[in-house]
């Protein structure tokens, strides 16, 4: 499973356009090492938008649904950095989703992606589920220029906290489709023919929109850990040499 854990944060959002360029400092070089220290989280996937909306999608992979009620993700949220707190009410749209992995097919993830959000019908939802796991989307890595792809399903209700409330609350996920790949026309083909509005819509979704994006930034877990040795053991080569 080219996924990390059983469980992912999804994240689409807008900012203001004055406040973009921080953002992404704030993003790159505070917000995800933070987040990538609490335990159970794996890694944080930015991508920006190419076509569609909203500009921003972030995945957060972690290890398990717990891991995004746990007490220390948690008390993260409330207790945000003085950076973050800044950062918060530049946000616009946010929709987060605490979503279970239902099925994850092929290898890594491509630096151009697709997200299909849609809901299903109640009535349909098992039988969606079905055709998607185990007939529409496990061959799909196999075409050119596709890598992976993943069909994720909101399980658990985001409790409010501090950080929600300085950015005035959000909006909510239901089931979504990420398509990945390296080739960005082959990921976008997908959608056309094989997972698009009019094959979802058949089997009972509804509300189906996309957005295309490219990678923008991607650090695991294992990084920073071999970052922070390194710094450790830069700092005791120092001390010795003294």
């Amino acid at each position: 499973m080219p996924l990390l854990g059983s469980a992912a944060m999804l994240l689409a959002f807008d900012v203001v356009p004055e406040a973009i360029v921080e953002h992404d400092d704030w993003h790159t070089h505070e917000h995800v090492a933070e987040r990538l220290s609490i335990p159970g989280f794996l890694r944080v996937t930015r991508w920006v938008a190419l076509r569609g909306a909203p500009r921003y999608l972030v995945m957060y992979e972690v290890d398990e649904l717990a891991t995004l009620t746990s007490a220390a993700y948690l008390a993260r949220l409330n207790n945000p950095s003085a950076w973050t707190a800044r950062m918060m009410p530049h946000y616009r749209g946010m929709s987060r989703g605490f979503c279970a992995v239902s099925g994850s097919f092929g290898l890594g993830i491509g630096h151009a992606s697709v997200l299909v959000r849609f809901k299903p019908e109640t009535s349909s939802a098992a039988s969606l589920r079905r055709w998607l796991a185990q007939e529409a989307l496990p061959q799909l890595p196999t075409r050119s220029g596709v890598a992976s792809v993943h069909l994720l399903e909101v399980a658990v209700t985001p409790p409010m906290t501090n950080e929600q409330r300085i950015r005035g609350g959000d909006l909510a996920f239901d089931w979504a489709l990420l398509l990945t790949g390296y080739g960005e026309q082959a990921v976008a083909a997908l959608v056309r023919d094989a997972v698009g509005p009019s094959q979802l819509e058949q089997r009972g979704a509804t509300g189906v929109v996309s957005a295309t994006y490219r990678i923008d930034y991607s650090l695991a877990r294992g990084e920073v850990a071999m970052s922070n040795r390194n710094d450790a053991q830069a700092r005791g080569g120092g001390n010795e040499r003294a």
